[in-house]
């Protein structure tokens, strides 16, 4: 719950920091009585600046796999840096965690790495077109890929000349793709995919198979190149690509979130017809050869490889997913759940604003639980039955508050994301 010193820091913030926040935590993106500042985490926990002692469903918005503050991993990523980290050039820990990397993923023959999501995914951008030299990109209209301009979600700085050379077809519909294809004609370079569709404020939804295998085919039957972006799920549905499940190799995927536990990492993945390309372009910042980050992500690799975790955290979302839909049954609510067992989307029916959602969310924060309105949430391996149990018990409470109208069901800000799409 929002305290004083939370409140202080946004005073304080507004002063100095455009709107006083930006990015996912922007004010009007969550309910009011969100912190928007936190002092620590310790495995699926956080605490506020004020003290408040939260179970997290947001696990940072998915970088945390094995918990905050995950002993082991830090002990490895501290250890380089008492060596060294962001260096002249690079050591050791880059061609080691390459080499983990091409290990683990199916697809893979080469790594490179980055700091964000959103570089990785520019990486791949600039890499399709060097390889195809044409420009146009085929996306599924709502995807997420990143915060540049030539794929923000919001329109604010963006021209029409970033979005320039950009189709764009239905997730799972073949038809369109198909028809984004052929109107990309002879300048398409890649066709980009998100693992599963995990667009904001709808349902998930998982890959169509025969959607996959049409993407893959056309990509080839066009000399172009498949993009999986993996950013957000890799790793926490498959020990692979994610789109290994339903047996589609892509030529490139972009990894992020999640592969060094929280430190900050990210990289791109390729197959060897798409290593000159990726030789060919120029990419680089200050901190990407830094090698603590590395340390960290190789340690990450060796528990995705040699422990149960993804088992553990899918057993723990199925227990979530039908206590939470018992829960809402009895208490009368239409309740969504789609996605993955471990990346969740709650949503409520006949709630076009998110009034419920924000209500519903309100109820648990104020219960210790950190649940989102509308984007999906992760679980993580530092997760217990107890913690699980936890937000069931803040569940049943939240909807019996709703339920007999305690619950805060004022207007909603008008979001910009959602004005954006």
């Amino acid at each position: 719950m929002t305290g004083p010193v939370d409140r202080d820091l946004r005073q304080r913030a507004h002063a100095v920091i455009p709107g006083g926040m930006y990015g996912h935590q922007s004010v009007g993106l969550l309910p009011d009585d969100y912190p928007q500042y936190f002092r620590s985490g310790d495995g699926a926990h956080i605490t506020d600046v004020d003290g408040n002692r939260y179970l997290d469903l947001m696990c940072a918005y998915g970088p945390s796999l094995f918990g905050y503050a995950d002993p082991g991993i830090d002990a490895a990523y501290i250890e380089q840096l008492s060596q060294g980290d962001a260096l002249t050039g690079p050591g050791p820990r880059m061609v080691e965690l390459a080499e983990a990397m091409v290990a683990v993923v199916s697809h893979a023959d080469w790594a490179m790495f980055c700091k964000n999501g959103t570089d990785a995914t520019t990486m791949a951008m600039m890499t399709a077109r060097a390889h195809t030299g044409r420009k146009t990109l085929v996306l599924a209209k709502g995807a997420y890929h990143g915060a540049a301009p030539w794929c923000t979600p919001r329109p604010g700085g963006v021209i029409p000349s970033d979005r320039a050379h950009q189709q764009y077809c239905t997730y799972n519909d073949i038809p369109s793709l198909e028809a984004a294809v052929a109107a990309a004609g002879d300048d398409l370079a890649a066709i980009f995919a998100a693992p599963f569709r995990h667009d904001a404020f709808v349902d998930q939804a998982a890959p169509d198979a025969d959607y996959a295998r049409r993407a893959r085919q056309l990509a080839d039957e066009r000399g172009a190149l498949l993009v999986v972006d993996d950013v957000r799920a890799g790793f926490r549905v498959a020990r692979d690509c994610s789109w290994s499940r339903i047996g589609v190799s892509p030529d490139l995927s972009t990894w992020g979130k999640c592969i060094a536990n929280g430190h900050p990492l990210s990289a791109l993945l390729g197959n060897d017809r798409a290593r000159d390309a990726a030789a060919s372009i120029y990419v680089t910042g200050s901190f990407w050869y830094a090698g603590a980050a590395m340390a960290a992500g190789i340690e990450t690799l060796k528990r995705i490889r040699e422990t149960d975790y993804l088992e553990h955290i899918e057993g723990l979302g199925e227990v979530l997913r039908q206590g939470l839909a018992e829960r809402a049954t009895a208490a009368g609510f239409g309740f969504r759940q789609s996605g993955p067992p471990t990346m969740p989307l709650f949503l409520f029916d006949e709630d076009p604003d998110l009034r419920l959602g924000f209500a519903w969310s309100s109820a648990m924060l104020a219960r210790g639980v950190y649940v989102h309105p509308w984007h999906n949430m992760f679980l993580c391996a530092a997760m217990t039955p107890a913690d699980i149990q936890q937000a069931l018990d803040a569940a049943e409470g939240a909807f019996a508050e709703l339920k007999a109208g305690r619950a805060d069901l004022g207007p909603v800000a008008k979001m910009a994301f959602l004005a954006a799409r």
